[in-house]
């Protein structure tokens, strides 16, 4: 009788019944918004469209939307002149959708990234400061700049019109908090806090206009600020003679490892030169977090919602012994030492849950780059599960089939723990065909009851191919 339900017209209503059976358990789903849902100049693009998406994603029991808030729309023209409308429109239409809205504070420019299918640059005043002084990006060893987001080194300098980055931030976030408090803990469920290019605590060590994938990419130290940081540290260690920049034979963006005299097996990675200057790369982004998430607890502390980071999934060469494309983006994770560890130390210090990224790959996807997404997925779920702390999930790509719902199913239940909700990349126009639509509802009733068996969970996954939602 139980196949004979699922694929009757009693079916949506088995699955809300399991649903509300195993509420304490089920995974929530949220949907990505496209980057350029609040415009440029302020604006939401389409107001009915947006609408509409809300309509159709609440009939899939979809539970909710994420949405980037822009410090360049939000704080365009002048410092503190915060234009919140956009923003306030969109949590109202979800409030009146009861859809959950989870936000992130994006303090980085949209562009340059893959998937990036808009251009928002940094606030214009912050970029008119660059000109002025463009050690306040990023740099790589060629002396180009990175434009994503802000250097870390001048992290407490007070380079912009006055105010540190640390404090621009802080009061940003703080504008935002006292603005959205009605919302939070009802429809504003969620602040997930930008540390670096696409949202990520990491280094822009590949910028899509110099990288093509699986390049190790290079390491961004040598902006002012950062190399007058170096050659103090360097000097305190008592070796001067290595501040004078990053190490020489790390190679160029697009090389594998084995090209590089620093990340080739047996390199000089593992010297105690370059075990130095890991350790000072990769502490430095983790002291840049601790800042970052200190003033996101100090804006958001007091409200009811959750505070998250991200961390990037950097699966290519991780089953090699450098692991440099992770060492490069500041992750000093080799084999033998656990580069995630400490990160997520420094989260549970701040209350802050992880968000991690790639659900969706498994360990076959991409050979050539001896990539290993699944063993990288364990070995950081298993770090935040140590460190006291909730972890969730998204797919890297865009994924419309089965194989990558049924994978990400599998990795929301890596080890003995359970992801606290999964945010899919990304609503858009190939979602919404029939068959990807169908087989996307499929998939949320599948998360919504992801502890049934395996068999009443892949019937899950299979039964609404004849069901579409309607408006």
């Amino acid at each position: 009788m139980g196949d004979a339900l699922l694929d009757c017209g009693m079916c949506r209503a088995f699955v809300l019944l399991l649903a509300s059976v195993w509420c304490c358990t089920a995974v929530p789903v949220y949907v990505m918004l496209p980057l350029d849902t609040v415009t440029l100049d302020g604006n939401l693009k389409n107001v009915q469209d947006l609408n509409n998406t809300f309509l159709r994603l609440k009939s899939a029991d979809v539970d909710g939307v994420m949405v980037d808030v822009w410090w360049g729309v939000v704080e365009k023209s002048l410092p503190m002149a915060y234009n919140w409308n956009a923003y306030e429109q969109l949590m109202q239409m979800a409030q009146d959708t009861r859809l959950k809205v989870q936000v992130v504070m994006s303090f980085h420019q949209c562009g340059g990234n893959v998937g990036d299918s808009c251009s928002i640059p940094l606030p214009d005043w912050v970029l008119a400061a660059g000109k002025n002084n463009s050690n306040i990006f990023y740099t790589d060893a060629e002396g180009v700049k990175d434009y994503e987001y802000i250097s870390l080194g001048v992290d407490n300098v007070e380079v912009l019109n006055g105010r540190s980055p640390i404090t621009v931030y802080s009061d940003f976030m703080e504008s935002f908090a006292r603005t959205f408090a009605d919302y939070m803990g009802t429809t504003l469920v969620e602040i997930q806090v930008g540390m670096g290019p696409a949202g990520e605590l990491r280094y822009p060590s590949y910028p899509s206009n110099r990288w093509q994938f699986p390049g190790i990419g290079e390491f961004q130290c040598y902006d002012r600020y950062m190399l007058n940081q170096l050659k103090s540290d360097a000097t305190s260690f008592g070796h001067p003679e290595w501040g004078n920049a990053g190490p020489a034979d790390a190679g160029h963006y697009n090389d594998v490892p084995s090209n590089s005299g620093f990340f080739r097996d047996g390199g000089s990675y593992n010297t105690d030169y370059g075990r130095f200057f890991l350790n000072w790369y990769s502490n430095q982004l983790i002291g840049h977090g601790d800042r970052v998430l200190q003033a996101a607890s100090q804006a958001f502390g007091r409200y009811p919602v959750q505070i998250v980071g991200k961390i990037a999934g950097i699966h290519w060469w991780y089953n090699t012994a450098s692991h440099a494309a992770e060492l490069t983006a500041g992750y000093y994770n080799i084999y033998g030492r656990d580069g995630y560890s400490a990160i997520l130390s420094m989260f549970a210090k701040h209350h802050v849950n992880l968000d991690f990224t790639m659900l969706e790959m498994t360990d076959n996807d991409n050979p050539q780059a001896q990539s290993r997404p699944e063993e990288l997925i364990k070995s950081v779920f298993a770090d935040a599960v140590a460190a006291g702390i909730e972890h969730s999930g998204e797919n890297a790509l865009a994924r419309y089939d089965q194989a990558a719902y049924a994978q990400i199913l599998t990795a929301a239940r890596y080890g003995n723990s359970q992801i606290s909700s999964f945010t899919y990349l990304r609503w858009d126009s190939t979602l919404q065909q029939s068959q990807n639509w169908q087989s996307f509802g499929s998939f949320v009733n599948a998360m919504h009851n992801i502890n049934q068996s395996p068999l009443l969970r892949q019937r899950l996954l299979t039964a609404r191919h004849s069901l579409s939602p309607k408006l």
